[in-house]
C-alpha cells in the first residue's frame, strides 16, 4: 500500500489535489473560489435585483414567470424616476454637498492628526479624550442642541451648516478620519523630519514635503470615505437643509410623495403609482454616482485600504 502511494504518478496527484510548499491545491482552490463566489453573490444580490427590477416593463411585474430574466428593455421607469428626483438638479447639489464638506474635512483632520502625532502639549489626552466622544456618542443625542445653535446663526438650509462644522473638524465622523492620520503620522520615521530641520526647513515645510506625500494613502482613504458618509447621511441633511436645498438622498426619501404628485391620480392608475419598479430605478440612480467613483479610484481606494489598515462599512 505505502508503494502505491509513493507512485510517482500519485505524488503527482496528489500534489494536483492537495497542493504542497510552492503552490495550492485544486481542492483548496474550488473551496476558496466557491467561498468568494457565494460571499460576492451575498453583497451584490440585492444590487442586482434592483437593477433587474428597474428594467421590467409593468407587464413583468405582474407576471410571476418574470423573475431575473425582463422580457424587454423597458426605460421607461427611469424616465419617470429622472423626473421625480429632477435628477440634475439634484445630483447636482449631492455633488457639492459631498465633495466641498469631504475636501475641507479630510485636509483638517490631517492636520489635526499630524499637531497630536508629532506635538506634546498640555491637555492632550483630553483633547483624545473628546476626539473618542465625539465618535461614542450618537449624533441622534447632540441633534437638537446643534439644530437650535445653527438656527440662532442662522444656518438652517445653508450649505454652511455643513461646511463650517467641517472646516472645524467637527463635519460627519471627523474623529475616526483624525485617528486614521495619526495612526500613519506616528508611523513615520522622526529621523526624516529630524534631517529637514537640520536643513533649515519650517514645520509647515516638512509637513507638506514629508508628511503629505507619505501619508497619500490615509488622505484617499479619508476622502472616499467622507464622501460616501456625507452622500448618505438623510438624518443630519434633512435637519440642517431642510427648506433650503435638496440632495438627491433627500428628494429619493420622499420619492413616493413627489411621483403621486407628479403624476396625480387621474393621469395614471393606482399600480403605476406604487410601482416598486420606479421605486428601484430611483434608488439605482442615487446609488449610479458613487459605483462610478468606486469603479474609478478602485485601484487607489483598494491600495489605500491595505496601507493604513482601515476596513470599510
Amino acid at each position: 500500500m505505502s508503494h502505491i502511494l509513493q507512485h510517482p504518478i500519485a505524488e503527482r496527484l496528489r500534489s494536483l489535489l492537495f497542493g504542497g510548499r510552492a503552490h495550492r491545491g485544486l481542492l483548496f482552490n474550488i473551496v476558496l473560489y466557491a467561498l468568494l463566489i457565494a460571499i460576492g453573490f451575498v453583497y451584490l444580490q440585492p444590487l442586482l435585483f434592483m437593477f433587474i427590477t428597474s428594467m421590467k416593463s409593468p407587464n413583468d411585474l405582474l407576471n410571476p414567470m418574470v423573475q431575473w430574466v425582463p422580457s424587454e428593455l423597458f426605460l421607461g421607469n427611469y424616465e419617470r424616476a429622472w423626473r421625480v428626483l429632477d435628477y440634475p438638479d439634484t445630483l447636482l447639489t449631492s455633488i457639492m454637498m459631498s465633495i466641498a464638506p469631504s475636501l475641507l474635512q479630510t485636509i483638517v483632520a490631517s492636520l489635526v492628526g499630524y499637531g497630536l502625532a508629532r506635538y506634546r502639549f498640555w491637555g492632550k489626552p483630553i483633547i483624545f479624550a473628546l476626539l473618542l466622544a465625539t465618535f461614542i456618542i450618537p449624533p441622534q443625542n447632540t441633534v437638537i442642541p446643534q439644530m437650535l445653535t445653527y438656527r440662532d446663526l442662522g444656518l438652517l438650509g445653508n450649505p454652511l451648516a455643513l461646511i463650517l462644522p467641517a472646516l472645524l473638524g467637527q463635519g460627519y465622523k471627523s474623529a475616526i478620519f483624525i485617528l486614521i492620520f495619526y495612526q500613519s503620522f506616528i508611523s513615520l520615521p522622526k529621523v526624516l523630519e529630524e534631517s529637514a530641520q537640520l536643513d533649515g526647513a519650517s514645520d509647515v515645510r516638512i509637513f507638506l514635503t514629508i508628511a503629505v506625500p507619505s501619508a497619500l494613502p490615509a488622505y484617499i482613504v479619508a476622502f472616499i470615505f467622507s464622501v460616501v458618509w456625507y452622500w448618505n447621511e438623510t438624518f443630519l441633511t434633512v435637519i440642517y437643509l431642510e427648506g433650503g436645498l435638496t440632495t438627491l438622498p433627500m428628494q429619493l426619501s420622499r420619492f413616493t410623495q413627489a411621483y403621486e404628485n407628479l403624476y396625480p391620480p387621474g393621469t395614471v392608475n393606482i399600480f403605476d403609482r406604487l410601482n416598486e419598479a420606479v421605486k428601484m430605478s430611483g434608488t439605482f440612480l442615487n446609488i449610479l454616482p458613487l459605483l462610478v467613483m468606486y469603479f474609478i479610484l478602485q485601484r487607489w481606494f483598494v491600495e489605500s485600504v491595505e496601507m493604513t489598515g482601515i476596513t470599510g462599512e
